[in-house]
């Protein structure tokens, strides 16, 4: 199955993406139906990032348990304590 471009786009170009268009309707320049356009790129970006930011953070809590567990001694570890 072939991803869109959207789907291949990493976070950080997702994040610039987002501060582009926030940086647009700060401007002020937009007419209303442009801004709410934006808008809603902005807080479909803006969810796509907090989707892979879950990820990472999941991610990152199961490297640590298995780090954890790496760490414990074995049973009848003479130089355990």
């Amino acid at each position: 199955m072939k991803k869109t471009a959207a789907e291949e786009e990493g976070f950080d170009a997702r994040l610039a993406r987002l501060e582009g268009i926030v940086a647009e309707l700060e401007r002020g320049d937009l007419g209303l139906e442009a801004s709410l356009e934006r808008y809603q790129q902005g807080v479909e970006l803006l969810r796509q990032c907090h989707g892979v930011l879950q990820s990472y953070k999941k991610q990152v809590q199961e490297l640590s348990a298995g780090a954890e567990d790496a760490l414990k001694p074995y049973a009848g570890d003479p130089d355990a304590r």
